[in-house]
């Protein structure tokens, strides 16, 4: 039906404010009419709840989507938040787009990275299909035919959808014995570097050649794939092994091989920040994943000095066992909260298979029965996931439930038949008085007459279902008729939406043009108030509009972060503000910050040094450049250092 929320509509348009809310109860009361229309003859054909998510979940298991080798056959809850994402991205795709976006999933993306999102796809793609031969199995009963009797016809789209799977199936498995026969392949490779390695150390030689090959011996490594999860801890054991005794045994130069194992030590520092820094990532997975990545590093990098590498091994260790400890604790939480729902699930059932063993006698008995069962399911939704091993059984058992008490209730009014007659009678008299004042321009008191007239619709009952759509739609063209012109009426609200529309594409076109250089977040927070002191727009320009006005912001924000050393300098200077009137505390904080600055002129100092060795030694140029980098880096530190000392000093003036 065409009609008009007016809850908008200013109060001095014609007085109709006052009487939005009854309007607008009475445009949906008869939207809601016609889903109560035919209940008492047909009550039990589908639920009042939708299930097609989980319908979906259930055909997406079928035996021909099983696969060989599945890395997900037990699914953790992090896997099914992994789908649950992909899933939102095809969630508004017809059958056929689906089926077209698998196909480019095929032609476009590597076999290994498709798990989550074919798991996405046939979740959507069933839900789309159950709604499609739930649609035509009502309409098979409405021409007369028997819902048992009815058979889906063939869909093309789920037979493509199937072929494609067959291709995904078959490259998955090319590519998972492939990857097998490469990660033997590494393991002999890696071996073979081992045995290369230890002949090295064996060789005793002094720099030069020997020092060459190490490093194409590391090299090599790296480039190295993965090998069979049994024999990685080992192999990267034996192989760390074997780097170390090089370390020791072969006769490297000092400086050069402080050089080396300062670098090694850098780069572990480094994945300690990195590690630590995980602490505060949103994402619990996510900092799961990333520090997974950071231990395959920390296995390729070389010793430390003997001094440094219990401590950084352990520093490494505390922030891998936070994040670790984070992980679990999350997905620990998840398997008890399963639990729960399961206790929870199981409650349910019991309650829906009782209600389908009670001896119901009357239409009204039924009707609250109804109400009781509807009121489980919509219970049963806000519960999330039973464990894995658990979630389909559960909901198997829930379904049957339903489905013996809606069987039952559609047997009960089978053969209720009376009074239907007499109730078309009633409404047939509706449908002639909402046709006598379907064009009156009595916008209140029509409202209000419509709004006692649908309330009557819905208090009569059921009509025999051969009348019922013919009845309804009459009523319905009278309602539709007088709202229309009501709508027409009022359509000036709708101006100054549009003027909203213009102004608002105005300033974004304006934020577009900004040019942010020099300004700072008090120019984008004028944007924002200007922004949100322009009212409604058209609701079907909204989103595209809202879209491009956060991508203009966005932008804006992206230049002023470039200034990550003032916005450092501004943050200390906070950190000082909080410290004013401890003059402990500064005194601390300027003490720590002086002896940094000494330490690094040492350092400096040293560095400087040694360039004078490097320069009488052959081959130094490398060396001379790392060290040269070093101290620059220092002189910058120590700059910021003493700016900071300085900030300091004027707090104290």
């Amino acid at each position: 039906m065409t009609t008009k929320n007016l809850n908008s509509v200013p109060e001095e348009q014609v007085g109709i404010a006052e009487d939005a809310k009854q309007i607008a109860t009475a445009e949906s009361a008869v939207e809601a009419v016609a889903n109560t229309e035919t209940d008492d003859e047909v009550v039990g054909e589908t639920e009042a709840v939708s299930f097609a998510e989980e319908d979906a979940a259930l055909a997406a298991e079928a035996p021909e989507f099983k696969l060989e080798n599945d890395e997900m056959a037990e699914e953790s809850a992090e896997v099914d938040e992994r789908i649950a994402k992909s899933l939102e991205e095809v969630s508004q795709m017809t059958k056929g787009e689906l089926v077209e976006y698998f196909a480019g999933l095929l032609e476009n993306k590597p076999v290994q990275s498709l798990r989550y999102d074919v798991e996405a796809v046939k979740v959507a793609f069933y839900k789309k299909h159950r709604a499609d031969v739930d649609e035509l199995r009502k309409k098979y009963v409405e021409e007369g035919g028997v819902a048992e009797e009815f058979e889906a016809p063939a869909d093309s789209d789920e037979i493509r959808l199937k072929e494609y799977f067959g291709i995904y199936r078959t490259r998955r498995e090319e590519y998972m014995n492939d990857l097998e026969k490469s990660k033997e392949e590494n393991l002999k490779i890696k071996l073979q570097i081992i045995e290369e390695l230890k002949a090295l150390v064996e060789a005793g030689e002094t720099v030069g050649q020997t020092f060459q090959t190490f490093r194409q011996l590391q090299q090599r490594w790296k480039e190295t794939g993965i090998v069979p999860q049994a024999n990685v801890k080992e192999i990267w054991e034996t192989y760390n092994l074997h780097v170390e005794n090089f370390y020791n045994v072969v006769k490297i130069n000092k400086e050069l091989r402080d050089l080396d194992l300062q670098r090694n030590l850098e780069a572990k520092v480094a994945l300690c920040e990195a590690a630590e820094s995980l602490a505060g990532e949103e994402s619990i997975v996510a900092a799961f994943r990333k520090l997974q990545d950071l231990h395959d590093q920390w296995r390729e990098i070389g010793p430390v000095v003997a001094e440094q590498k219990e401590a950084i091994w352990e520093r490494f260790k505390e922030a891998s066992s936070r994040i670790n400890r984070q992980h679990q604790e999350h997905f620990e939480a998840i398997k008890e909260e399963q639990k729960k729902n399961l206790a929870l699930k199981t409650e349910l059932c019991e309650k829906a298979e009782g209600l389908a063993t009670e001896m119901l006698t009357t239409r009204k008995e039924w009707n609250k029965a109804s109400d009781k069962l509807i009121e489980i399911q919509k219970v049963w939704k806000t519960i999330g996931f039973a464990p894995k091993k658990d979630n389909t059984k559960i909901y198997e058992r829930f379904r049957r439930a339903c489905d013996r008490f809606f069987e039952l209730k559609r047997a009960f009014y089978e053969g209720i038949k009376s009074e239907m007659e007499h109730n078309l009678q009633l409404k047939i008299e509706i449908c002639e008085a909402a046709e006598a004042i379907q064009d009156s321009e009595q916008w209140k008191k029509t409202s209000e007459e419509l709004i006692a007239l649908q309330k009557r619709w819905k208090e009569i009952g059921s009509v025999s279902r051969r009348h019922s759509d013919a009845v309804w739609k009459r009523f319905r063209a009278a309602c539709d008729h007088f709202f229309a012109r009501k709508s027409e009426h009022f359509a000036s609200v709708d101006a100054e939406h549009s003027d909203n529309l213009a102004r608002k594409i105005a300033l974004v076109e304006e934020i577009e043009a900004y040019d942010i250089t020099g300004g700072n977040i008090e120019n984008i927070k004028e944007f924002q108030r200007r922004w949100s002191e322009i009212g409604f727009v058209p609701i079907k320009e909204k989103e595209a509009l809202q879209k491009r006005y956060r991508a203009a912001i966005d932008k804006l924000f992206a230049v002023l972060r470039s200034g990550d050393r003032e916005r450092g300098v501004q943050k200390y200077r906070n950190k000082l503000n909080e410290m004013k009137g401890n003059g402990g505390k500064l005194r601390n904080e300027r003490d720590r910050l002086y002896n940094k600055v000494k330490q690094l002129e040492t350092d400096i100092a040293t560095l400087e040094n040694n360039i004078g060795f490097f320069a009488r030694s052959k081959g130094a140029e490398a060396l001379i450049r790392d060290v040269e980098h070093k101290i620059e880096r220092a002189k910058q530190e120590m700059a910021e250092t003493i700016e900071k000392i300085n900030l300091i000093d004027s707090q104290q003036e």
